[in-house]
């Protein structure tokens, strides 16, 4: 399975890692909120774990006047909006919505994918499109662009690729990853095992926790490739500097500033 964090098409069956990071902010400096409107349940909770792990805050609703209510609460910096829900048209869920919160960007998700449909929608007033089935990665570059585009009101748009511990940057965008001013090579693999410990600085990650998010399994949970690519990232980034990824013995492993 790939290692990055884009995954499998939605519609398709696929697990999706959870965690921390850095993203796009939102009115006052926080993460960007982003309400998810879909009626299948498991598709919506997929998407929330993956913008979750983006950094984002999330809510979700099933149904229409679910998400009317949600929006009127939570006043999302985004949303994503099915078309099709069960009580009511999404168009008329946008119209609603948009009653109170006038700017808010909206992505809508359906299988419909006639050209007169994305004209409907669009017209209607939604800023972007995905039609079903659509790739995890795709939405989540849709959001950031259209939270971007969203210029002023609540949301600020902040640069959201780079990810810094100490002396430690990773650039989750261009895969470049320094060490002071020193850049740092790394395979597909170690970049993502850097990532999700960068993500977590100062915590304590399990190596089930790392297969889980890394590997999603696929070495059938064989902890020693942990411990292999640990070391190797030990070679690369703490090699003649204070060292910064940790081991705590029974429980797992941790990255801190250097020193």
């Amino acid at each position: 399975m790939r290692t990055t964090v884009s995954g499998p098409r939605v519609g398709e069956r696929g697990r999706r890692p959870v965690g921390e990071r850095v993203g796009v902010g939102g009115g006052g400096g926080g993460a960007a909120r982003v309400l998810v409107v879909d009626g299948e349940a498991p598709l919506a909770e997929l998407l929330c774990m993956t913008l979750r792990y983006e950094g984002w805050e999330t809510r979700s609703a099933g149904d229409g006047a679910a998400a009317v209510r949600a929006a009127r609460v939570f006043r999302p910096d985004t949303v994503v909006l099915d078309v099709t829900l069960p009580d009511m048209d999404g168009l008329d869920v946008l119209r609603r919505v948009r009653a109170d919160l006038p700017d808010v960007p909206v992505l809508f998700l359906t299988a419909r994918a006639a050209v007169e449909d994305r004209i409907a929608g669009l017209t209607a007033g939604g800023d972007d499109y995905v039609a079903k089935p659509f790739s995890l990665e795709e939405v989540v570059a849709r959001l950031r662009g259209l939270i971007r585009r969203s210029g002023g009101g609540r949301v600020v748009a902040r640069p959201d690729s780079e990810l810094v511990v100490g002396d430690l940057r990773l650039d989750e965008d261009s895969r470049e990853v320094w060490r002071g001013e020193a850049e740092v090579r790394l395979t597909a693999t170690e970049f993502e095992l850097l990532r999700f410990l960068m993500r977590n600085p100062r915590r304590v990650l399990s190596k089930a926790q790392i297969l889980d998010r890394v590997w999603n399994y696929d070495f059938g949970g064989q902890a020693n490739v942990v411990e292999l690519y640990i070391s190797y990232l030990r070679k690369k980034i703490d090699a003649g500097r204070p060292p910064m990824i940790h081991t705590r013995r029974g429980a797992g492993y941790l990255i801190r500033p250097g020193g």
